[in-house]
């Protein structure tokens, strides 16, 4: 029974070997089409060749004997990474990037972050090396950019579970950087300690403020448990192993439990099973984004106090069709009672009519600056 059952899974390695390469030679072919595409101003997507091959996939799935849902789920993330790639070729080749083979990139915390995680997602696929450096807080990784020493920096903006992430907002509101892409990912927060002990023997639990947010429920049981706000996520995690008490944990990333040799105690500890972090990435320089690139522009408008003068700008987009993914507002540094607009709208600003919305905008807000304009990500993001 055992010699049986280690034949097959070694043939099941095997068998996830083969389709690890074949998935290798396909993003192959991708690459290629890529640079056929840009060459000749194709379009990236062809809806109606992806309702084709998502056609055949079912049909040959159900001739195999295959879940036919699951092998059209699988494909469904097969079309989305062929998407990403391409849109990241196209805005790279129309900004002079395509030829970089190198790019450093700021964010807060240490090796395992989540942060760190998204910076590797956005930009390893694009460049042969992606040096990430982590700084302390939000503000040095900003700075860092500002300063020259990296290329860009990665910031979390919003949460599902605990919301705007309001330091990222002051930063691009005071600063003089640019929103240039997105990046979301499904965060996954675990418990994680020295060894596998029960959890009640846990006392201490300590990670990131915005991880003790999103986890609230679950430590909200823990009646003789002390909580700490630390650092960041995969530093909680180093400390815990530095210490070396037992009765400490910290939350933070299965990734993290895997860099730093921690055992995990418990899984999936956020209020939602769905927690997912929006980050943007940011740059010395704006980039022009093909108008076939689905793409956001994040803005920020002041208002007067007149009545309805807020009504008055939001009117200005529905007027030229445009969609209000997002509305945030935030204090108006040094003015009391006076407040800053944040507002994510769906809408390229080389198109004329996104193009002839701002101007309106312009003369209707007291203000108004454009943030970034840049690829709005397709689809779903990744689960780390």
């Amino acid at each position: 029974m055992a010699g049986k059952l280690e034949k097959l899974r070694k043939l099941l390695d095997q068998t996830d070997e083969r389709i690890v390469r074949t998935l290798a030679q396909r993003q192959e072919l991708i690459q290629a089409i890529s640079d056929l595409k840009i060459d000749e101003k194709t379009t990236i997507r062809d809806e109606n060749r992806e309702e084709e091959l998502l056609k055949r996939i079912t049909e040959l799935a159900r001739e195999e004997g295959l879940d036919r849902y699951f092998a059209e789920q699988i494909f469904k993330d097969i079309i989305h990474h062929s998407v990403r790639f391409q849109t990241h070729s196209l805005v790279d080749h129309h900004n002079l990037e395509g030829g970089r083979e190198t790019v450093s990139v700021a964010y807060q915390g240490t090796d395992g972050a989540f942060s760190h995680q998204a910076a590797y997602r956005h930009f390893e696929e694009r460049y042969s090396e992606v040096e990430c450096i982590g700084y302390d807080t939000f503000e040095e990784a900003a700075r860092a950019v500002e300063n020259e020493k990296v290329d860009y920096a990665i910031l979390p903006i919003e949460n599902t579970t605990a919301g705007s992430i309001n330091q990222t907002y002051d930063i691009l509101g005071e600063g003089k950087l640019h929103i240039v892409g997105e990046e979301a990912i499904r965060i996954i927060h675990c418990l994680l300690a020295i060894e596998k002990v029960p959890i009640e023997r846990i006392k201490r639990i300590i990670s990131h403020p915005q991880a003790l947010a999103q986890c609230s429920h679950f430590l909200s049981k823990l009646h003789r448990c002390k909580v700490e706000s630390y650092l960041d996520t995969a530093m909680s995690a180093k400390k815990v192993v530095d210490d070396g008490d037992l009765s400490q944990a910290a939350i933070a990333g299965s990734y993290a439990a895997q860099l730093y040799g921690l055992e995990i105690l418990k899984r999936d500890l956020a209020n939602q099973s769905k927690n997912f972090t929006r980050f943007v990435i940011v740059s010395r320089d704006e980039i022009s984004v093909d108008t076939q690139i689905p793409c956001k522009t994040s803005l920020l408008m002041t208002t007067s106090h007149d009545k309805g003068s807020l009504i008055s700008c939001l009117k200005v987009l529905e007027e030229h069709g445009i969609n209000m993914a997002k509305l945030e507002s935030r204090p108006k540094p040094n003015e009391p009672w006076k407040y800053l607009f944040y507002l994510d709208i769906e809408a390229n600003t080389d198109e004329p009519e996104t193009a002839t919305a701002l101007d309106e905008l312009r003369k209707q807000a007291d203000s108004l600056k454009v943030l970034g304009c840049y690829p709005a990500q397709v689809g779903k993001g990744g689960e780390q």
